[in-house]
């Protein structure tokens, strides 16, 4: 036994977050907890007119698009200027994309060529260590066909790839992801998972401190609730299934809801959010992605009172409805850091031991500039990543404001060390 336990049923795994009280016997392990990366992806991007942060710390002034981070200044770094080079005359849309994590040249035609993603040269480091190695999730199916430009729509509705040509399959559906992340398989698939696990959580229980307790008892009642919710869209999938057969259409090709997909875009953020969450806070993974809508998007917000479609909206980029639907973005972030801050892994949190990255592949959706970029970063990455700052690269020259600079630095203090990435040689100056 180690700090991470497991906890198993019938045709389930169940890995349980940091303990403190295990091992009860033997010699306590000196490891310290894992540091963790995910990237959340916002297409066309942001309103720039309320997008400022000033300041540091506690008192970092915040514009209003970033208001919902306020609770989490001390723990935030704001990052202006920064650029992603292959990405700049290129093209609009795609080309603006689909190289946002690894800073590669993209081919244009029918044959995809570009590089691996920043999150997946940290999947292959960590994956003999975790059960998963990276969980890469999306809100949005993915598109196909050409832009105008000839680059693939691939290129837009992919963030993560695995290597110069192919994507990393995303997951779109919370109650698939919910499943991967038990290893919940067989068809006892719909069965509670804490019905299959209650003898061995039960024992478990016995063994540890009150502390512990505690939180197996949180983390156990967080699991049951998300499961719930879960299970609405599992209906939901299993009948997009069904008239996906009875109509000889795939499923991919169907509009949501018809394709299972949650109606409310609110519930499937926060779902995927935390399944993120758990799946870090019991790290069965260490990397994550996830596309919380692509570029092009056609994703809509009625409860934002913002009548048109995500793309359409994004081009009146200074305008009150895009400053909404910017602030609702920054709010998911901020939701899942706060899931992460109230996790306790050690004498941190999983949070403190983490770091998660907002960006967008644009500065301004209406004139599709990606000469500079939206960037936040969330969490401490285990005391090696110096937060509570507003961090402005725009006054430097070209060569010291690369985006893969960054991924650079985040690699490297998180053991991977590489001597280039992208356009990059060097780690970030400042950082």
């Amino acid at each position: 036994m180690n700090r991470r336990t497991f906890l198993r049923g019938a045709g389930v795994t169940m890995a349980l977050p940091w303990l403190e009280s295990i091992p009860v016997w033997g010699q306590e392990p000196k490891a310290a907890p894992p540091q963790r990366f995910a990237a959340l992806f916002m297409g066309n991007g942001i309103n720039q007119k309320h997008w400022w942060a000033k300041g540091s710390g506690a008192s970092m002034e915040l514009g209003k698009s970033l208001e919902p981070l306020s609770a989490l200044r001390s723990r935030l770094n704001v990052v202006f200027g920064l650029y992603n080079r292959a990405a700049v005359g290129v093209g609009i849309h795609p080309g603006q994309t689909g190289n946002i994590l690894s800073g590669a040249s993209l081919q244009k035609g029918a044959v995809l060529r570009g590089g691996v993603s920043v999150d997946q040269v940290l999947a292959a480091h960590f994956a003999e260590e975790t059960a998963q190695p990276s969980l890469v999730l999306g809100c949005e199916q993915p598109i196909t066909g050409f832009h105008e430009t000839n680059f693939s729509m691939a290129y837009s509705s992919h963030i993560s790839w695995q290597d110069a040509n192919s994507p990393v399959p995303m997951e779109v559906y919370p109650s698939l992801a919910f499943d991967s992340l038990f290893d919940n398989q067989g068809s006892r698939r719909t069965i509670s998972i804490l019905d299959r696990v209650r003898d061995e959580a039960a024992s478990l229980q016995g063994q540890v401190s009150a502390t512990d307790k505690s939180k197996i008892e949180e983390y156990l009642a967080s699991v049951r609730e998300v499961e719930k919710r879960v299970e609405r869209t599992r209906d939901a999938k299993g009948k997009a299934d069904e008239m996906s057969r009875n109509r000889g259409v795939q499923v991919s090709v169907m509009k949501r809801p018809d394709n299972g997909l949650p109606e409310d875009i609110r519930e499937h953020m926060r779902l995927m959010c935390d399944i993120l969450a758990l799946a870090f806070q019991t790290d069965k993974t260490r990397v994550a992605t996830l596309l919380l809508c692509r570029d092009l998007s056609g994703l809509f917000y009625p409860f934002l009172d913002v009548r048109t479609a995500h793309h359409p909206t994004s081009h009146e980029d200074e305008g009150d409805a895009y400053e909404r639907v910017t602030r609702y973005y920054v709010g998911q972030i901020a939701y899942l850091a706060n899931r992460l801050a109230a996790m306790p892994e050690g004498d941190k949190t999983v949070l403190d031991n983490s770091c998660l990255m907002f960006i967008s592949n644009m500065w301004s959706g209406s004139r599709h500039d990606s000469g500079k970029l939206p960037i936040l970063l969330l969490g401490g990455l285990g005391g090696r990543l110096e937060t509570g700052r507003v961090l402005d690269y725009l006054p430097k020259g070209a060569d010291d404001r690369k985006l893969c600079s960054l991924y650079l630095s985040l690699m490297e203090r998180m053991g991977v060390k590489v001597g280039r990435f992208g356009d990059a040689t060097s780690a970030l100056a400042g950082l």
